[in-house]
């Protein structure tokens, strides 16, 4: 049930607003001055007030601001006995729902008030909505425990809270547009747009059109006007993903905006301004891509500001069985699987691998092994044939039998499995065996 608060100095008036609000199904709270109604909005939690203007202790187009600023949910409604356009036009600028005067306007209280009801409730919505995206791309789901990546945090949180541009730094899969999101949503723009770009997806061309927009008739095929991402991230933040893949010439256009913060679309003759805050990310060295020409010397300083260097995931071993714990949560849920047990086989398996693709590559391997498990108990089986070969392969080299004719047929039967993609009638021809001797000597070997 909605809950209206009514404040004004007459008894009389509350009494008769608080009936016509009762009779229409809300809760209502009374207040008879200024103090009182910020008791009220303390204690009571209304979702909409209806005030007076003029009040014992102050006014109430002042009163709205106070409202405002100690629950911005609540909308108000100003009750004045006589019209004035100034007060009125305050009392909007200071964040009140509508203004309307007592007598003449008695017949729009009703509606008004629910209009103020629906918009209070979709600002409550809205505000969880913003907390819940803001928890879910905060800095808290980054997962580990080792040094190098606390590090990481700690430094992105330093700089999340300015406005300085910041280049992050980390191969491929180490969770950079993670952390640009993180630092966005941390940051005093995150209720603004966060718009990702990957430099690397698109030609020179058609990076400069998405990335700065274009004029219609601008070239064949521009049939109107088109905003560019830097105008969707105004007063927001742009991620700038493979920064090292730009074009050299697309670079200068960057180059402009950090330092005026306008640049000029294509087929346009005056610039266009935006506010916007540049997270750049790249896997490449851009000090050797500056020796060889590829990248402008200038356009690094301002990118670099801030740097943030995420390690690779086989630094911080550690975290793996941390992060595969969280995956095996998180696609239990996603594929409704009922995974009760990983085996510590498994999750020493995962630790021993390199990861080249570091933490995507993780993630998929446990998407995968979940999809492919056929109980509620992920064994090393469950895992991609060429990890599990690499584990028997070490395994083997650390037996005083590594050299025993069995240990080198079952290596070389596992890397045709491997090469057959699991096909066993494949593997057989390629063996010249049969099919039942293959499916005898994969138990046997535990391949």
């Amino acid at each position: 049930m909605s809950k209206i608060l009514i404040v004004d100095d007459e008894m009389q008036i509350r009494t008769l607003l608080a009936r016509m609000m009762e009779l229409e199904g809300y809760e209502v709270c009374q207040a008879g001055d200024c103090r009182a109604a910020l008791r009220q909005l303390e204690l009571q939690s209304p979702d909409v007030a209806l005030c007076d203007v003029f009040l014992p202790d102050g006014n109430g187009v002042d009163l709205v601001l106070a409202i405002k600023k100690a629950a911005p949910n609540v909308e108000v409604i100003l009750l004045t006995a006589h019209g004035n356009i100034p007060d009125g036009v305050q009392a909007i600028k200071n964040g009140a729902f509508d203004y309307i005067t007592k007598g003449d306007d008695n017949n729009k209280i009703i509606p008004l008030v629910s209009r103020a009801v629906e918009k209070a409730a979709m600002n409550a919505r809205l505000e969880k909505l913003e907390k819940k995206v803001g928890q879910a791309y905060s800095f808290d789901p980054i997962l580990g425990e080792s040094k190098s990546l606390k590090d990481a945090v700690s430094l992105a949180q330093k700089v999340s809270v300015t406005d300085v541009p910041v280049l992050l730094t980390g191969e491929t899969g180490t969770g950079k547009e993670v952390f640009a999101q993180a630092i966005h949503y941390s940051s005093k723009r995150a209720r603004q747009n966060f718009v990702a770009v990957n430099c690397s997806s698109f030609s020179k061309e058609l990076l400069e059109s998405e990335m700065f927009g274009h004029k219609a008739g601008s070239f064949t095929g521009a049939l109107k006007d088109k905003k560019g991402l830097f105008e969707e991230a105004n007063n927001g933040t742009i991620f700038l993903d493979e920064i090292g893949e730009m074009a050299f010439e697309l670079q200068a256009k960057l180059l402009r905006i950090l330092e005026t913060g306008e640049y000029i679309k294509i087929g346009d003759t005056k610039p266009t301004r935006v506010n916007v805050r540049i997270i750049a990310a790249t896997n490449r060295n851009l000090p050797e891509e500056i020796a060889k020409g590829r990248f402008r010397e200038d356009l690094f300083y301002r990118l670099s500001v801030f740097q943030v260097h995420l390690p690779p995931l086989r630094e911080r071993a550690g975290d793996i069985r941390l992060l595969a714990k969280a995956f095996v949560k998180n696609f239990s849920v996603q594929l409704a699987r009922s995974i009760t047990e990983i085996t510590p086989e498994f999750l020493t398996t995962l630790e021993l691998q390199p990861w080249k693709g570091n933490i995507r590559e993780l993630r998929n391997v446990i998407e995968r092994s979940l999809i492919v498990c056929e109980g509620e108990q992920l064994t090393i089986a469950d895992l991609p044939l060429d990890i599990q070969n690499a584990h028997y392969e070490q395994s083997d080299e650390e037996t005083p039998g590594s050299f025993e004719l069995s240990a080198m047929e079952r290596r070389h039967i596992a890397r045709v499995l491997e090469y057959t993609k699991g096909n066993k009638t494949e593997a057989a021809r390629l063996l010249k065996i049969g099919l039942t001797t293959l499916y005898r000597k994969v138990e046997e070997y535990k391949i």
